[in-house]
């Protein structure tokens, strides 16, 4: 509960923030990379004496894992990440360009 504070709390940011790039290469079905930390979550965390991580992307499913069952929502396996069924990740993922603003709400 509540926004990410530092690196490996597993929690998600929350703010406005802009997808950076699209990674095609990624070990889920597609992947957008969020522009987490900003400026102000870095500095937020450099008083807290923390790191504020990152890697933060808005994906699919693992690669080769079969999601049809209701198995995966038995436990928070993003690491604060915002996972998305494959097909919503593919709508996403040729919709939005690079640079496109979004906002994470709770």
């Amino acid at each position: 509960m509540g926004p990410k504070e530092h690196e490996g709390d597993g929690r998600t940011p929350e703010g406005i923030y802009t997808i950076d790039f699209h990674k095609p290469d990624s070990a889920f079905h597609r992947a957008l990379h969020v522009s987490y930390p900003s400026a102000e979550d870095n500095a937020r965390a450099a008083e807290a004496g923390v790191s504020p991580g990152g890697d933060i992307m808005i994906h699919g499913w693992p690669n080769g894992l079969d999601a049809s069952g209701a198995a995966y929502r038995l436990r928070d396996w993003t690491a604060g990440c915002i996972a998305v069924t494959d097909p919503e990740i593919d709508e996403i993922y040729s919709s939005v360009n690079d640079g496109t603003a979004i906002e994470i709400r709770p």
